[in-house]
């Protein structure tokens, strides 16, 4: 069974789009191998990517196809000269598709299309309710034939308009030989109306336009709870692409300057890159001195020199200082290229996870035909009324309606996320509590997560006074943003009475102050020092203070440590958690800080390195939860089965994590997991009292007890269970101080590298 997505086709695709376009639109990947990319906007549910995966899987020359339910996206690998017919097999099995263009960006449609259509529902809901009141108060004959008219004048248009998001998917199914959720509920929605409108012609007692709108809006509540969180996925991709450089100024052979689209840099360029730029391409540094943001790529947010030479990936930042370089690889080749591509590769493969509630549904709507429509028939046998048999037909496929089963995740989703937000955690994406809830594993990014990513002065080795050299230095670093500089200068405090002749940054190399015949530097020992060996042996994150050459004071640096580490590291491995940690930081700063924590690691890392090695943890069977925060951790968070970012992470990070926790205390982690564990108990026991009001519920209506109203009003109260059993979770207290009830008291005793008491 699949599902396509809701409201009327978006664009009407041509299916001719000639080879030549594809052709043009898909890139070589290996071995004579292609893959072309198309947006695919139906795609709606799990059942959506069996049928597209199946379908062009079995085309001529296709060795993959894969489809993304977040980025509504097909992926094809294929071989041969003529590309396969992927775009017209799509519309002959319901899909409409185009070419995949990254850069085209618009609003949401769909959901546009969903809070219009919840709108109107909700609207006519509620005033075909006030006259049904009316109505059940024991209205006049004539009364009651008048608020029928007005009730069937207000539900027609509503029907009509809020009732495609389900009747074009319906339609689109059965044309294809498929059945899927939205048919039943097409087919009781239309019923229902049909024998109201019978009944009001006729003068008939009971019409049911309350139980048909009213269907409608539940279950577009549902609808639009599920879209909204699935549509957060798939900014990710779309913000790590807005970090590439839209082109750089390339230096020709004849000497001069010429702007080129990032797509037109071939290797063996020369480019002239200024200050806050970004890298656009893979290249290597020929010429200049300034400082790189590299923290794309190691995840290290403070500045690195820039030296002759050195290799550069697309995407990291120039800060201080101009400098020339030659590509080295094409745009499609660069790192970034690298970077997005793994992180769709792993939102396709955590696209294949199938929701409780998309399991759930596969089997109902067969089900509930095959009871509807035999009880139809057995009634016509055993009365000859048709009448009496559409009608208790109808009560079959009201009563037996999913509003609840379309209600038991989301709204237990909804309580959650409140219950998460009143922590400081924010949900994305709705099917991460179910994920959560399973995770066996859980791996730390270090600085920015389990750091706070904002150094501070821990040491100083000085030769004159701790105070005087501190001052001094403090009123250097004041004339800089560097991240040491701005440490400095929060130790020292006020040093307005200090002032120099002039102030100079060396980018890459420290802060020069003149003041008389007198010559300060502060910075990088080599240069300050003048080439000669300091006195003190700083470690590689010193800063060294020198008068006219000689040493004054060296200056260590460490990052502070987000409140709550300890002892959240030490309730995860209480709860029995693996617990890890992967960075791109040096081996000897991540040590220090994972000893005294007892957790093993893994440094120096690469983007790439990150989310294989979190993919081999998924291969032997571990549920991985990630907690990241930097530019680099993006392809690792979306590769994980479940992942988190604190408020401070970067944007493309927050976007690629299905939860983000903004307070500063990392037992947030914890504390999600114990929320998820209580929502999926609730999920389950939802899933249940569905099952058993059905069971219930069913039968009373074949045996033809109930009216269509009767079997609205059970589902709706049914409806409203589900919804009072969800709220119960919101009424559950916390985990009573998760981090305070650890097991091991001695993982919260002794000292941590870079923590001071906070």
């Amino acid at each position: 069974m699949s599902c396509c997505a809701p409201g009327a086709e978006l664009d009407r695709i041509q299916i001719g789009t000639s080879d030549e376009e594809i052709l043009l639109a898909s890139r070589p990947i290996s071995d004579g191998l292609r893959q072309t990319d198309l947006s695919v906007p139906d795609i709606h549910c799990g059942g959506c990517l069996r049928t597209i995966e199946t379908a062009l899987g079995a085309l001529d020359g296709v060795v993959f196809a894969r489809a993304n339910l977040s980025a509504r996206r097909a992926t094809i690998h294929w071989r041969g000269d003529t590309p396969p017919p992927v775009i017209k097999t799509l519309h002959d099995i319901g899909y409409d598709a185009h070419i995949h263009d990254i850069r085209a960006t618009a609003d949401d449609p769909v959901l546009s299309r969903l809070l219009r259509a919840l709108a109107v529902a909700g609207f006519a809901a509620s005033n075909i309710m006030l006259l049904s009141v009316s109505i059940w108060s024991g209205a006049a004959a004539e009364t009651r034939d008048l608020f029928h008219w007005i009730s069937a004048l207000i539900a027609l248009p509503a029907l009509a308009y809020s009732g495609q998001v389900f009747f074009a998917s319906a339609w689109r199914s059965l044309r294809h030989g498929r059945t899927n959720m939205d048919v039943p509920i097409s087919i009781g929605v239309l019923l229902a109306f049909g024998m109201s409108l019978y009944e009001t012609i006729h003068h008939g007692p009971h019409a049911y336009f309350d139980a048909s709108v009213s269907l409608l809006f539940f279950l577009l509540i549902g609808r639009t709870l599920d879209h909204m969180m699935r549509a957060r996925a798939r900014r990710a991709v779309e913000g790590l692409e807005r970090l590439s450089a839209r082109g750089a100024l390339v230096l020709q052979s004849d000497g001069s300057r010429l702007y080129l689209s990032v797509n037109e840099i071939e290797p063996g360029m020369t480019i002239l890159l200024a200050a806050g730029e970004r890298v656009p391409v893979n290249a290597t540094i020929i010429k200049g001195q300034s400082e790189l943001d590299r923290s794309l790529v190691s995840g290290e947010s403070v500045p690195q020199p820039a030296t002759i030479g050195m290799r550069l990936q697309a995407g990291i930042l120039n800060l201080t200082g101009p400098l020339t370089i030659v590509a080295t690889a094409a745009a499609k080749d660069s790192f970034l290229a690298d970077m997005m591509r793994m992180m769709e590769a792993a939102e396709a493969g955590r696209s294949a996870y199938r929701r409780i509630a998309d399991r759930a549904s596969q089997l109902y709507a067969p089900v509930v035909h095959t009871a509807a429509l035999l009880t139809m028939i057995g009634w016509v046998i055993a009365t000859g009324d048709w009448h009496r048999a559409i009608t208790i037909a109808v009560a079959v496929l009201i009563i037996t309606c999913p509003c609840a089963l379309g209600l038991a995740v989301p709204m237990v989703h909804v309580v959650a996320a409140k219950r998460l937000f009143e922590n400081g955690i924010m949900m994305k994406d709705g099917s991460a509590l179910e994920r959560l809830a399973t995770i066996d594993a859980v791996v730390f990014d270090k600085t920015g997560t389990l750091t706070l990513g904002r150094p501070r002065l821990i040491d100083s080795g000085t030769i004159d006074s701790d105070a005087l050299a501190l001052a001094l230095a403090g009123a250097i670093a004041a004339h800089s943003r560097h991240p040491y500089s701005m440490a400095l200068a929060e130790a020292a405090g006020n040093t307005s009475a200090m002032s120099f002749e002039s102030v100079s940054e060396r980018p890459g190399f420290g802060l020069e102050a003149i003041a008389g015949a007198t010559i300060y530097r502060l910075g990088r020992a080599e240069w300050a020092l003048g080439g000669a060996m300091p006195s003190t042996s700083p470690n590689n994150a010193a800063v060294v203070l020198s008068i006219n050459g000689i040493q004054a004071a060296g200056f260590r640096f460490d990052d502070r440590l987000r409140a709550g580490v300890r002892e959240t590291v030490a309730a995860l491995a209480a709860d029995g958690f693996s617990v890890e940690i992967l960075s791109g930081d040096a081996e000897q700063r991540v040590h220090d800080l994972a000893a005294p924590l007892g957790v093993v690691y893994l440094a120096g890392l690469q983007p790439g390195d990150k989310v294989r090695h979190v993919a081999d943890m998924k291969k032997a069977g571990r549920k991985v939860l990630m907690v990241g925060d930097g530019l680099n951790d993006a392809p690792v968070l979306a590769a994980a089965d479940i992942s988190m970012a604190p408020g401070s992470a970067a944007d493309i990070s927050r976007n690629a994590a299905d939860l983000v926790f903004l307070r500063e205390n990392l037992s947030a982690v914890p504390q999600a997991i114990e929320i998820s564990r209580r929502a999926g108990a609730l999920v389950r026991q939802n899933l249940g009292l569905a099952v058993i009001y059905n069971l219930i519920a069913v039968p009373v209506a074949v045996l033809g007890h109930v009216t269509p109203l009767v079997a609205a009003i059970a589902m709706s109260l049914s409806s409203i269970l589900v919804v009072a059993n969800a709220m119960r979770l919101g009424g559950w207290r916390k985990r009573d101080q998760v981090i305070e009830t650890v097991r091991h008291p001695k993982a919260q005793n002794g000292p941590l590298i870079a923590e001071a008491a906070e």
